[in-house]
C-alpha cells in the first residue's frame, strides 16, 4: 500500500534529519530513513520486515510489549525520554545508546500505524555525564581515581586521575580501555577479588583491599572503594573507584602482629598495666599459664593482688624510681601467688612505656623457683656430709655438668654472634669513603647472617615450646624420596668445608613416601649439616636410602671427631652437647627436635660412633603415616 506515491514518499522520508521508523501493529518495520539506519548501524534493506524488539536492549523487551499495546489502545501523540527519564536503543553492534523518541499514530485503510522520529542522545548525555563524573572525581582528587563504563563489555577504565598513574606507574594511554583487574597481574586468587565480583555484578557499593603490583612489579596494598553510578531506570552505566595505597600501613601491621606472637608465646610472665590505676591492661600466655588466672580476671586485679610482700602504697614507692630519667628500668626479687594459693620466687623487671597516649608499666618476670630449689638443696647436702651425700654430690655433680654446659652454650652462642655485630656496627661508622662500600658490605653481611643465626636459636626454642605443649600440626603428603634429598644436599653444598663432599644415594628415583615432608627434611638435614660441621675437610659424607615395604631407612655416615662414649647416652637430650664439641657453634637442640618429630611419626633415630673416627646416624620411618 505504500508503493503508492511512492517517489514523494521517499522524497520527504530522506528530507526529515531525525531518525525514522514506521511499524504495523505487530511491531514489524515496514519502513526506515537513512537516518535511522545510520543511528543503529543497519543498512535500510535489512531493517525493513525485522521485529522492531531488535533496536531495543533486551532488559527492556519485557516492559515495552504492554507500553506498545497500552500506547495502541490510547492512540495519541507522545513523547519519550527526557531529563528525568533515559530511554535506550540497541545499535547492531550491541552497544546501546540514549534517544529521545516521539511517537506518532496514524491509519490508512483502517490499518494502524505508528511512526517514531528518533534522536540520539549520544553525545549530549556523554558530555553530561563526564562533567557529573569528572566533578565527583574532583573532591577525591589526592586518592587515585578510575571510571569505569559498565556498558561496554568488560567494564573497561574510561577515566583515571593523576594519582593513579603516579600510584601504578602507567601512562594514562596504558591505562584507558582495560579491565583494573590488570593491576592484579597473576596474582588472581584473592578473596577480595571475589566479593568485589559479586558487588558489581549486583550493582552494588563495595570495600575491598587488594594485592596489586606496579608498572615496574612492585607490590602494594590497595584499599579500593567502588560506587555505582546509576540511571534514572536503575540501571549501572558506570563505577567509580578511589583507590588508597596502605602499604605502609600493611607492614606496620605485619610487624605488630609478629611482636605479638613473640609476646604471646613467650615462655616467661609479661604484664602490661596502667601506670595510674596500676591495673593489669593485657598479660601473655606465660602469665596466666604460671598464675592460673584467665586474662578476663587479671584485667580487675594489679600486681599488688599477686604479691605478698607488698602494698600498695610499697609498690608504688617502688615505681618512684622509674619517675628518674636516668633510671630505664627496676629489678627486684619478690613472691607470687598462683589462684590456688601456691606460690613461687620471681625476679621482676619493670620499666616505663606508652600504649598510644597512655602511660603505661610493662613487666617482665622470670619465675626462679629452680634457682632457690638449687640453692637450698645444696646448702641441705652440704650440711649432711653422709654417704647419700656422697650419692647426692655425684648426681648433683652430673646435673651442674648439664646446666654449666647449658648455661656456657647459651652465653656462647649470644654473646658471639652479638660481638660480631657490635664490632661490625662500629666499624660501618669508620668507612665512609665511597670507595670503601666492599668493607661496608663485609661488616653489613656480618651483621645479617649473625642476626639469621640468632632468629634460627630462637626458632628453635619456639619449636621445643610447640612440641612440649602438643601444639604441633604435621601436615602429611605424598612424594619423591630424591626430592627432600636433592633439597637436603643442595642446602648442604653451601656448608662444605675444603675438600668435602656429599656421596648421594643410588637408585631413590622410584622411592615415595607419605608424610611429612618438611619434617623428613628437616631431619635428614640435620643430620648431614652435624656430619659437615664435625668433619675435618676433605672427607666424604655418604647418604644412603633403603626401603622395605614397611619403612624407609636413611643413613648419614661421616668420618669426624666422633662422640666420645661417656656422651652418648646424653647425645639426644636438649641442649646437651658433647665434651668435644663445645668448641662449635651449636644450641643442643637440633638432634632433640630431630628425634622428637621422627618419634611423634612412629618412627626412630639412632646411631653408631667411635671418638676420632666417625658416626652413622639412621632414621627409620614407616612409608604411610598413620
Amino acid at each position: 500500500m505504500f508503493k503508492q506515491d511512492q517517489e514523494i514518499f521517499n522524497i520527504l522520508l530522506e528530507a526529515i534529519s531525525q531518525g525514522v521508523i514506521i511499524v504495523d501493529e505487530h511491531q514489524v518495520i515496514i519502513e526506515v530513513n537513512k537516518s535511522a539506519g545510520k543511528t543503529f548501524g543497519y543498512p535500510k534493506t535489512e531493517l525493513i520486515g525485522q521485529p522492531l524488539n531488535i533496536l531495543i536492549p533486551k532488559a527492556y523487551h519485557t516492559n515495552h510489549e504492554s507500553h506498545f499495546k497500552r500506547f495502541i489502545e490510547i492512540g495519541k501523540r507522545r513523547k519519550m525520554g527526557d531529563e528525568t527519564m533515559d530511554i535506550f536503543g540497541v545499535k547492531k553492534n550491541g552497544n546501546t545508546f540514549p534517544a529521545k523518541i516521539e511517537l506518532n499514530p496514524f491509519s490508512i485503510y483502517k490499518r494502524p500505524y505508528t511512526m517514531a522520529l528518533i534522536n540520539d542522545l549520544s553525545e549530549k548525555k556523554k558530555i553530561k555525564k563526564r562533567l557529573m563524573l569528572k566533578n565527583k572525581a574532583l573532591k577525591s582528587a589526592s586518592n587515585g581515581i578510575v571510571i569505569t563504563d559498565n556498558l561496554k563489555p568488560d567494564n573497561p577504565i574510561i577515566y583515571c586521575n593523576p594519582a593513579f598513574i603516579k600510584l601504578t606507574g602507567y601512562s594514562k594511554e596504558e591505562i584507558l580501555n582495560k579491565n583494573c583487574r590488570f593491576l592484579q597481574r597473576d596474582d588472581r586468587q584473592q578473596e577480595a577479588i571475589n566479593k568485589l565480583q559479586n558487588a558489581i555484578k549486583n550493582g552494588e557499593r563495595c570495600q575491598v583491599t587488594l594485592r596489586n603490583y606496579k608498572k615496574d612489579g612492585t607490590l602494594f596494598w590497595n584499599d579500593l572503594h567502588i560506587t555505582p553510578i546509576k540511571d534514572s531506570n536503575g540501571i549501572v552505566t558506570n563505577y567509580i573507584g578511589i583507590l588508597n595505597d596502605i602499604t605502609n600501613k600493611k607492614i606496620i601491621e605485619e610487624e605488630k602482629n609478629h611482636l605479638a606472637t613473640i609476646f604471646d608465646e613467650s615462655l616467661n610472665e609479661i604484664y602490661v598495666l596502667d601506670a595510674k590505676t596500676l591495673k593489669f591492661i593485657n598479660a601473655n600466655y606465660g602469665a596466666q599459664k604460671n598464675l592460673e588466672y584467665t586474662l578476663e580476671e587479671l584485667k580487675n586485679m594489679s600486681p599488688v593482688d599477686i604479691k605478698l610482700e607488698y602494698t600498695e602504697s610499697q609498690f608504688r614507692k617502688e615505681l618512684e624510681m622509674l619517675d628518674n630519667d636516668n633510671v630505664e628500668k627496676i629489678e627486684f626479687e619478690t613472691v607470687h601467688q598462683r589462684k590456688s594459693g601456691t606460690t613461687y620466687p620471681v625476679n621482676v623487671h619493670l620499666q616505663r612505656s606508652k600504649l598510644g597516649e597512655r602511660d603505661v608499666y610493662v613487666a617482665i618476670i622470670l619465675d626462679i623457683t629452680e634457682q632457690k630449689n638449687y640453692t637450698e638443696k645444696l646448702e641441705e647436702t652440704v650440711a649432711k656430709r653422709t654417704e647419700e651425700l656422697n650419692a647426692a654430690l655425684a648426681a648433683e655433680k652430673n646435673l651442674n655438668e648439664l646446666k654449666t654446659k647449658f648455661l656456657s652454650l647459651v652465653s656462647h652462642e649470644f654473646k658471639t654472634p652479638l660481638s660480631g655485630i657490635l664490632t661490625s656496627t662500629m666499624l660501618l661508622s669508620k668507612y665512609q669513603l665511597e670507595d670503601q662500600q666492599d668493607k661496608r658490605d663485609k661488616h653489613i653481611k656480618t651483621i645479617t647472617d649473625e642476626v639469621n643465626y640468632l632468629n634460627n636459636i630462637l626458632t628453635d626454642f619456639l619449636s621445643v615450646e610447640r612440641l612440649d605443649k602438643g601444639s604441633y600440626n604435621y601436615k602429611f603428603n605424598t612424594f619423591k624420596v630424591s626430592k627432600v634429598v636433592n633439597e637436603v644436599v643442595y642446602s648442604a653444598n653451601m656448608l662444605l668445608k675444603e675438600g668435602q663432599h656429599i656421596n648421594y644415594p643410588d637408585n631413590i628415583d622410584e622411592l615415595s613416601l607419605h608424610q611429612d615432608e618438611k619434617i623428613i627434611e628437616l631431619a635428614l638435614s640435620n643430620l648431614v649439616n652435624n656430619a659437615i660441621k664435625y668433619s675435618e675437610e676433605n672427607t666424604a659424607i655418604d647418604i644412603d636410602v633403603m626401603q622395605t615395604k614397611e619403612t624407609t631407612i636413611f643413613k648419614v655416615k661421616d668420618q669426624g671427631i666422633g662422640i666420645p662414649l661417656k656422651d652418648q647416652k646424653n647425645i639426644f637430650n636438649r641442649y646437651f652437647r658433647a665434651e668435644n664439641a663445645l668448641l662449635s657453634q651449636g644450641t643442643g637442640i637440633g638432634l632433640n627436635i630431630a628425634k622428637d618429630h621422627i618419634n611423634n611419626l612412629k618412627g626412630e633415630i639412632y646411631f653408631e660412633s667411635t671418638e676420632n673416627k666417625g658416626s652413622v646416624f639412621t632414621i627409620e620411618i614407616p612409608n604411610t603415616a598413620e
